[in-house]
């Protein structure tokens, strides 16, 4: 019997296509679904976000226009009528009307409301899932978010303006708490993952994660071959430009050194000379307003 799939919800820029490799290492007994939902917030018939709503013709052009969030799922069941496990990693926001208005069910689900339900799934849709959580403090991920949606990476992500309602704190905050509440998540048995823990021991922080998640872990999983890399290519091929660092990596490496305390003082004036006035304090905002966020998570977080 197939094991419940396994779904790491998290935010931009959290260091979790990095995380994800390791696992793309276990095509043998895992089949990894790269942010799948995207196609349905950002190009679908059920499409949530604004960013390419008036854009019929990109929008028509990308290979996943046709889903909707229940089309995604089934596609899960293919999988795993193959005999695999399901590891999905997507973002929270995903699954949150951008204006912070309460939602309906998707229509592909029946549509309708859900009382208490924050999101455009059905509660007995997120049953199914085995779900953890990986967060990043968000003077780390807005940054490197911003600097996605300018050139020269802008030439690749085509994703322009910045918009902070993809900061994607809030909706994971609140899905965490929809999930607790309902059960499907034991709080005696969260699993959240800071990247800074991944990045300072990911061994250990992986080895952990495999034991909540009943997974098999070995240590070759954070080594990457070759054929290791082609298969990550294709997969991230359909965010083009936001991985690129990743894709050129062989392995999962921990820091050499100690993360380095910066003043706001100092973030502030680096971020201005890098993209100047008004885009420093659209970021400074854009930290400010997810920081408490992040801190709640921050609280559940397992340590390797």
């Amino acid at each position: 019997m197939v094991q419940p799939p396994v779904f790491v919800l998290t935010h931009p820029r959290a260091c979790s296509t990095a995380f994800e490799r390791v696992f793309m290492t276990r095509r043998d007994t895992l089949s990894s679904q790269h942010e799948p939902f995207g196609d349905a917030y950002y190009f679908g018939p059920e499409l949530l976000s604004d960013r390419f709503r008036d854009d019929v013709v990109a929008r028509k052009a990308n290979p996943g226009s046709h889903h909707t969030y229940k089309s995604i799922l089934e596609d899960f069941e293919q999988v795993e009528n193959q005999g695999k496990r399901v590891f999905v990693k997507d973002m929270a926001y995903y699954f949150f009307p951008p204006d912070g208005s309460q939602p309906n069910i998707a229509p592909s689900f029946g549509g309708g409301k859900e009382p208490g339900n924050p999101t455009v799934m059905p509660l007995e849709v997120l049953k199914r899932f085995h779900f953890a959580f990986l967060i990043r403090h968000p003077r780390r991920s807005i940054p490197s978010y911003y600097r996605c949606t300018i050139p020269p990476l802008l030439e690749k992500t085509g994703f322009a303006p910045f918009m902070p309602c993809e900061a994607g704190y809030k909706e994971l905050a609140q899905l965490f708490d929809f999930l607790v509440r309902e059960n499907v998540v034991d709080l005696n048995r969260v699993t959240v993952i800071d990247a800074d823990d991944l990045l300072d021991s990911p061994e250990q922080t992986i080895r952990l994660f495999c034991e909540r998640t009943g997974l098999d872990f070995s240590p070759e999983m954070l080594v990457w071959t070759q054929a290791d890399g082609e298969y990550a290519a294709k997969l991230f091929a359909k965010w083009d430009g936001w991985h690129d660092d990743v894709l050129h990596s062989t392995r999962l490496n921990g820091r050499s050194h100690a993360q380095k305390t910066i003043t706001v003082e100092a973030e502030n004036q680096e971020w201005k000379e890098k993209y100047g006035a008004e885009a420093q304090r659209l970021i400074r905002e854009t930290v400010d307003a997810n920081i408490p966020h992040y801190e709640y998570l921050k609280k559940f977080c397992i340590r390797a």
